[in-house]
């Protein structure tokens, strides 16, 4: 047994230090960025938020409005050939999403189904709660294989040396989070987990060293917590909560005390393991829960507001565009980072 004692720190534990600014308005920011791949070669262009594979958030309705901000769905594992032929649209949005799959042997004859339908899709995200075993990497080296020409995502990991072993693996972008979720409840069933903007930074510098990418997953509240991931070297933010609780979801509605919400749950949730697997098994346990959203209409307009957010933290800090973002990026630590006094 062994004590780190350096500190490691959460979204909540930062604010962005301010600096001279030449940028006359936040429209002047740019916020696309163009990536090349590690081993698919592909080249990708658009703005790097992403939408979880979580059920209603990553789903193909979602993915048509997100395309439109030129930003990524990962769908979830559920989508089959049967349901993606429903959307009409899948030929013009598919440049911008992602198919999951898991590494059970049904998962991996799936993905082969879709992708012999639908040869143009151009992401695979291999997607575990826990990226620290030898099958998982050993199943990222068969996808690889069979695959070469498409971008594997692969997590999830949260320390530099489990990054590089998954860039070595085949993965071109790795996942990085473990358990910072709203409706994660990892931490606690279980008592692991990394402070999720420490876990960004480490294993951005471990992955660009390889010359490779990295997600944020998880952990952000508000579209300041955007910025802090990207301002951490994230190539990446992922997104599931600030993303649910839309008409575009199809998440269940329901009415207490007048007001609406919409269920969202995590996908190690025992809700999500009875829904797609027939319930737990016996060997393990929940780690996620369920939650009521308040109900938020339509995504398009979290969406702009999440983008505005983001380009105000950059004119702050004197970004000219989302690349610049975190070369520009010096973190204040703090002890309260909002005056909460009158929020109910």
């Amino acid at each position: 047994m062994r004590i780190e004692e350096e500190l490691k720190l959460d979204y909540s534990d930062v604010l962005f230090r301010p600096k001279r600014s030449t940028l006359k308005s936040r429209k002047d920011v740019n916020l696309l960025r163009t990536y090349r791949f590690k081993y698919s070669k592909n080249e990708w262009s658009g703005i790097p938020i992403m939408a979880a594979n979580m059920d209603g958030v990553g789903e193909l309705t979602i993915a048509e409005k997100l395309n439109d901000h030129q930003m990524i769905t990962c769908l979830t594992k559920q989508h089959d050939v049967k349901k993606i032929k429903q959307n009409k649209n899948i030929k013009k949005i598919y440049p911008n999403i992602a198919l999951s799959v898991g590494i059970k042997k049904e998962d991996f004859q799936n993905l082969d189904k879709v992708l012999k339908e639908f040869s143009f899709f151009k992401f695979i995200c291999i997607d575990v709660a826990n990226g620290y075993s030898e099958h998982f990497t050993n199943f990222i080296k068969s996808v690889r294989e069979k695959y070469p020409t498409k971008t594997i995502i692969a997590g999830n990991v949260v320390t530099a040396d489990m990054t590089q072993e998954l860039v070595l693996s085949g993965a071109d972008i790795v996942k990085v989070g473990i358990g910072p979720g709203s409706v994660c409840t990892t931490r606690i069933q279980t008592g692991v987990g990394y402070p999720q903007l420490s876990a960004v930074i480490e294993c951005a510098d471990a992955a660009h060293g390889l010359g490779a990418h990295v997600i944020a997953d998880g952990g952000c509240t508000c579209p300041g917590d955007v910025a802090k991931g990207f301002g951490g070297g994230a190539d990446f933010v992922m997104l599931g909560g600030m993303l649910a609780g839309h008409d575009e979801g199809k998440g269940k509605v329901v009415k207490v005390n007048g007001s609406k919400y919409i269920e969202f749950y995590g996908s190690s949730s025992e809700v999500a393991n009875k829904k797609h697997y027939g319930g737990l098994a016996d060997y393990r346990s929940s780690e996620g829960r369920k939650v009521r959203v308040k109900y938020r209409g339509k995504i398009n307009d979290t969406v702009l507001n999440i983008l505005g957010g983001v380009r105000s933290s950059c004119t702050y800090v004197g970004a000219p565009s989302l690349k610049q973002l975190s070369k520009c990026t010096t973190f204040v630590r703090v002890s309260n980072q909002f005056n909460d006094t009158f929020v109910k």
